[in-house]
């Protein structure tokens, strides 16, 4: 039987089909509604009991306190009681503060991997209560997959596959502080809305997974140039390519487009990178536990290893 002293977890990035502020709330926050989508791309997350909480990771100014994986392992070790301490290491593929939620989903995959080495035995309600205290996307990462998120991000319900595939996201480098806020402040009543095109696209996926790019939406995309400077010539040039309905996920800078094939989407990758010199990842729905794509499959059949 395998101890309980190391586990190597993947924690995917997710895309935005939808992204609507409903209004703001007496806190200070934003009600939203959104239909998220994870995808194939991931951080590699490893952890190792050990008497303390610490972190390593291949980017050194990722490495602090402040890094939500940490505070995920502080804040379940604080609720849980526990004397034990552990070691992450994260390996980092997902842009950082791209709109991709890379951070939110490394915190939730320690939660996840911790309530297992830690033998808490939590249950995912308990879990997705100290889920929001970490941050407003981390309750979604606990299950990913295709979901219907509304409030600050604490309501998750799960939907039935999205029936897309291959997408080209495209990821401009960006370390503008505060962009959240940023996007927030160029947003005014006339943006809030009451969710009406979300749940239309959630109807069609519950009506058999239909997920056309013509009922994707993000209220912060008529303002992203606003906010970050190169944002408009980089969608031209993504959509001079020929891709089309390309929208940005979360509050960018990344924006996707469904690609018609995989081929197509190599081409529009392999242009964007060599020709223009731009960030970008071609990559596929990721559904957990088992539907995965198919050129991904075999890499996540055994994604959760314990030694």
């Amino acid at each position: 039987m395998a101890s309980r002293s190391v586990l190597q977890l993947e924690a995917h990035a997710k895309i935005n089909l939808t992204l609507e502020v409903i209004g703001k709330r007496d806190d200070g926050f934003h009600d939203i509604v959104s239909i998220m989508q994870t995808i194939d791309l991931h951080d590699d997350v490893t952890l190792k009991l050990a008497d303390e909480i610490t972190l390593t990771c291949d980017d050194p100014d990722l490495t602090s306190q402040d890094n939500l994986a940490f505070v995920a392992a502080r804040k379940l070790k604080e609720v849980s009681g526990v004397d034990l301490g552990v070691d992450i290491t994260l390996q980092k593929h997902i842009p950082v503060a791209a709109g991709l939620g890379g951070g939110s989903s490394d915190a939730a995959s320690v939660l996840h991997g911790l309530n297992y080495l830690w033998e808490l035995e939590l249950e995912l309600e308990s879990l997705q209560e100290i889920a929001m205290e970490i941050g407003s996307d981390v309750p979604y990462f606990l299950s990913g997959g295709t979901a219907l998120v509304q409030g600050r991000g604490e309501h998750v319900v799960p939907l039935d596959h999205a029936n897309i595939q291959w997408m080209v996201v495209v990821s401009p480098e960006s370390d503008l502080p505060n962009k959240t806020a940023l996007l927030y402040d160029q947003i005014g009543e006339s943006d809030h809305t009451r969710g009406v095109l979300t749940h239309k696209l959630a109807g069609r996926i519950r009506g058999g997974g239909d997920a056309p790019a013509q009922f994707f939406f993000n209220v912060f995309e008529p303002y992203a140039e606003n906010v970050f400077a190169e944002y408009a010539a980089i969608r031209e040039t993504f959509r001079n390519l020929g891709a089309m309905g390309i929208l940005m996920s979360g509050a960018g800078p990344s924006m996707f487009a469904l690609a018609p094939s995989r081929e197509i989407g190599v081409a529009w990758q392999l242009m964007l990178q060599m020709q223009h010199g731009i960030r970008a990842f071609l990559v596929c729905r990721w559904d957990p536990p088992s539907e995965v794509c198919e050129s991904t499959q075999r890499a996540h059949l055994n994604r959760d290893s314990v030694t």
